[in-house]
């Protein structure tokens, strides 16, 4: 995880993942994020860019999501599994209820986890790839490998989509390549590659020359319900965890762990 100062005359830093090869979301890691948005805050952050660290050689990836060879690697370890969850959550909690507005630049794929933290932030903003015929892609996929989504985020997807294409989305596991993200509604602007943080500086920016107190005021009563969604009474992570040990959801999380080590 790294803190970088994009404008300091604005007060606008970013924040990226930096767990090569594709930010898989392990307990460090999302500890190192909700830190990162604490240290920046209190450093006089008056704006974040949470993006992936630029790796020119590697894969296009904002985040893999939660890492699940990781997890299943804690067996039957159930307090250990509820540490690493708590800290995912915890991690989207920070920029859920963050005090200064956050532009997500999503500089790559985005599944489960990696949207998420995406819909925590109040403004996305997606690279287009740059090669057509392997198209970016953001969703939640959870229901492919045997996960239900909590109430808490399922809000976040409906206030951007709409209540019936959620459902749509959600119960499919559905991934949606970046100009449909863009035509729903999952994200707010597709720009090339290259412009994904420059873009999401500018947005910040022109937030930023408003009247402070009243734009603040605003959004704090405007994603009052992101931050509420992410509450631990939303996400029922014991409820979570019952199903995580089930056989049918153990088999379909095994059988991805072998599809990624193809």
């Amino acid at each position: 995880m790294r803190i970088e100062v994009l404008d300091a005359d604005a007060g606008i830093f970013a924040l990226r993942l930096d767990r090569a090869p594709v930010n898989a979301l392990d307990p460090a890691l999302c500890n190192a994020l909700r830190e990162a948005v604490r240290q920046a805050v209190g450093d006089g952050a008056r704006g974040l860019v949470l993006a992936s660290a630029h790796r020119p050689d590697g894969p296009a990836v904002f985040s893999a999501g939660l890492d699940v060879p990781h997890l299943l690697s804690l067996g039957d370890d159930r307090e250990r599994l509820r540490a690493a969850w708590t800290a995912f959550f915890d991690a989207a909690r920070a920029l859920a209820s963050c005090p200064v507005p956050v532009a997500a630049a999503i500089n790559g794929h985005a599944p489960a986890g990696g949207c998420v933290l995406a819909l925590c932030c109040d403004y996305r903003i997606m690279a287009d790839s740059p090669d057509p015929t392997r198209p970016l892609r953001i969703g939640l996929n959870e229901t492919q490998v045997g996960l239900a989504v909590p109430e808490g985020v399922q809000h976040l997807l409906q206030r951007v989509v709409g209540v019936n294409r959620a459902e749509r989305l959600l119960v499919a596991g559905e991934m949606v390549d970046t100009a449909q993200a863009q035509r729903i509604g999952l994200v707010d602007e597709v720009v090339p590659m290259d412009r994904v943080v420059p873009r999401a500086h500018e947005w910040l920016a022109s937030l930023l020359a408003l009247p402070q107190d009243a734009m603040r005021r605003t959004r704090e009563i405007a994603r009052a319900d992101v931050g509420a969604a992410m509450q631990p009474a939303r996400i029922a992570l014991d409820e979570f965890l019952d199903a995580w040990y089930a056989p049918g959801t153990q088999q379909a999380l095994q059988a991805l762990v072998a599809r990624l080590r193809r």
